[in-house]
This record gives C-alpha cells, structure tokens and sequence, in this order.
C-alpha cells in the first residue's frame, strides 16, 4: 500500500474557507508566500522579483506583511499591487484555473500515480480545514485520511480545547496538523513548548493522536532558531510519551545539507533520534524548482537518512497539488519508487506507506470495516 503523508484539498481560495473572513485568510496565504520555493513575476512583462516586497525586513510577524492588496488570480496564481506596479506568485501550478482542489481531483491523481491513500494536511493558508478534510474522509474513507487544525498559538483557550474536541470526536479526524508559522499571527509572544499548553498537549497524549509538526525556524527564519526549536520538541516529545510525531517536510536541506550529505548538529540529531518521532521525504516541493527529475541529490539525501536512521524512521510525501510546480504526480512518487534503486524492496515499503500505515492504523482500520 502506498501512502502519501502530505496531500491537501481545499475549497475556492477567493473565499474564506472556513477562517472567519476572506481577508483572514489572505493574511494566512500572504504570510505563507513570505517564504516559499514559489517566484514572484511583475506583471507587465514576467520579470521575476524578490518575494520579500511582500513583508518588510526585520519583522517576521503578520505585523510586518506589507499592504499589497492580495487577490486569488486565475492558473495557480496570487495576485498583488505594490506601488502602482502589479505582480503575481506562481504559487499554485500553472494548469490550476482557478485555485480549488476539491477531493475528486486528488482521487484522479491518486488512481493516475498509483497511489492508495492520503494524508490531508491542514495549514492555515489552505483554510481553516476541520470540516472539509472531515467531509472528504466520510466521503472516501478508504482513500483519506483527514488532519485537524487548531490555532496553534492560542491552544490553551477553552474556545480551541472545544474545537479540538469536536473535531476529533465528531468529525473523526484522526491527527493533527502544527504549524510553528502560525506563533508570527501574534507577533511570537510565546514557545510551543510552553507549559501553558500542557493541558492540550495532555489531550493529545490521552487521545494517542498522532502530531504532524511543519517546523519553520521561527521567529528569526535562520538555523539557530531552528535548533532551539528542535530542542523545544524534544522537550515535548520527551513529556507527552504517547504522542506520535511527525517532522513535515523533513530536515531543512539548506542548513544541514548544503555540500549533498546530512550533517546535523548534536541537538538536532537529539530530536531526531528519538523513538517518537518520524522525518517527511519530499524533496521535489522544496527543490524541484534546482534539481532535474528524477532528482540525483534527493536520492542521495535519502540514501544518508537511511543509512543515518534506517528506513523505519522516513515517510514519503508529496505536498500535491502544489509540488506540480515542478513535476507531476507520478514523478513525485517514482524518484523513490522507481530511482532509490538503494533502497530494498522492503525498504520502500516502509517509506512509501508502511511506516505511516503503522502510526495511523490504516490496515487495521481497513481490516474492521472503517478506513481513513
């Protein structure tokens, strides 16, 4: 059974997709856009600019975003005005008429890519998710299985606690999406790790639900704050034992990487190490946009992980639709299925399902008649 980790949904961008308003949202999707592999074009003639004409320097919180007048453009694009001047992101890829990702789509790519189940992420850019990634999960149970958001800064309210709990308990979901982005919302005014959200953490761990952590390094966006936040989740992985993690989109390659073999600093390694805790594969979203399919150095990266911490510890994810920025559906999943010729047969079934089967329980659930 092949599994993607990380796949997404969503419902027509130009809404609010569930965040209380459209403009809420496109404050989530402009702070995402401060920092990916996506180019910014000017209009009038495709020069390519710098995204950083979105934020300005030195401030990292959503207090920073520049004032650009952010539209849902058409063929995967986000439009904006700076200046009198009008410019767009390829954010989404280009053959996307308009930006919405209904669960039919994902299931033609799944069939198309050979693909067997998906793991719906939950990032606050894509919407607020709890109730159409739980739709999708009723809908195709064997095919999804759906994540729950929460506003990650502030879950030590009652108000987040009871959407935790209704979106577990009603809706089914059966993990939960943390984004670290989302502490810039409120100008980073407090660590993760910080003993205030214990009683979520607690939830957690009682619930045994499994924890997809994106871990940007916030609030400074360097390598050091990405180390002091390995060690914050260490510090969690350490108190909360039942909890299951899952590091998305894997170590960052341009501090731990840059000469195309791992080399981690020992409170890095720490983390990493740990029994609870598993690391993304998913070069292509990253680096598609400089590596040439069927992505040599990724296969070498992945080859050092494997060798580093065995190929029980990695999971295969895409990030579709969005990694169609640089390859295709099947291309993403055939670097490693069809290229990692290093790896054993039984290798890549631990990476491309086996592990994450594993941890969500999908074979078993398949088995007694309630998949996803």
């Amino acid at each position: 059974m092949i599994v993607d980790s990380h796949a997404h949904i969503f419902q027509d961008w130009a809404g609010a997709c569930g965040h209380p308003s459209r403009e809420t949202h496109r404050r989530f999707i402009q702070k995402v856009l401060t920092r990916p592999a996506a180019k910014v074009f000017r209009a009038r003639d495709g020069g390519e600019v710098t995204r950083a004409v979105l934020f300005r320097e030195g401030d990292n919180s959503w207090a920073g975003l520049t004032d650009v007048n952010l539209r849902v453009g058409v063929y995967g694009q986000l439009d904006f005005t700076l200046g009198g001047e009008d410019y767009y992101v390829q954010y989404m890829p280009v053959g996307m008429q308009h930006i919405v990702a209904p669960p039919e789509l994902m299931l033609a790519q799944m069939t198309y890519a050979r693909v067997d189940h998906c793991v719906l992420q939950a990032g606050g850019g894509y919407g607020a998710m709890n109730d159409y990634n739980a739709f999708a999960q009723q809908q195709y149970p064997g095919q999804f299985t759906g994540l729950l958001n929460v506003d990650e800064p502030r879950a030590d309210t009652d108000a987040v606690l009871t959407e935790l709990d209704r979106a577990h308990h009603r809706l089914g979901l059966r993990g939960v999406y943390y984004g670290l982005d989302t502490f810039a919302r409120y100008g980073f005014d407090v660590e993760f790790n910080d003993r205030r959200f214990d009683a979520f953490w607690s939830t957690l761990d009682r619930w045994r639900l499994p924890v997809f952590i994106e871990a940007p390094p916030i609030p400074d966006y360097d390598d050091t704050s990405y180390r002091k936040n390995m060690v914050r989740l260490k510090d969690l992985i350490e108190r909360f034992a039942d909890i299951r993690w899952v590091l998305v989109m894997g170590p960052p390659v341009r501090y731990f990487a840059r000469d195309g073999r791992w080399d981690f600093p020992d409170d890095v390694m720490a983390t990493y190490q740990h029994d609870n805790l598993w690391l993304e594969v998913m070069f292509p979203i990253t680096w598609g946009g400089v590596w040439e399919y069927p992505y040599i150095e990724a296969q070498a990266l992945i080859r050092d992980a494997r060798d580093t911490f065995g190929a029980s510890k990695l999971i295969w994810g895409s990030d579709m639709p969005n990694v169609e920025r640089f390859c295709t559906y099947t291309q993403c999943v055939d670097y490693v299925r069809r290229h990692c010729n290093f790896l054993t047969a039984h290798e890549k079934d631990q990476v491309l399902g086996g592990n994450l089967d594993r941890i969500l329980g999908l074979s078993e659930r398949s088995r007694a008649g309630v998949a996803g």
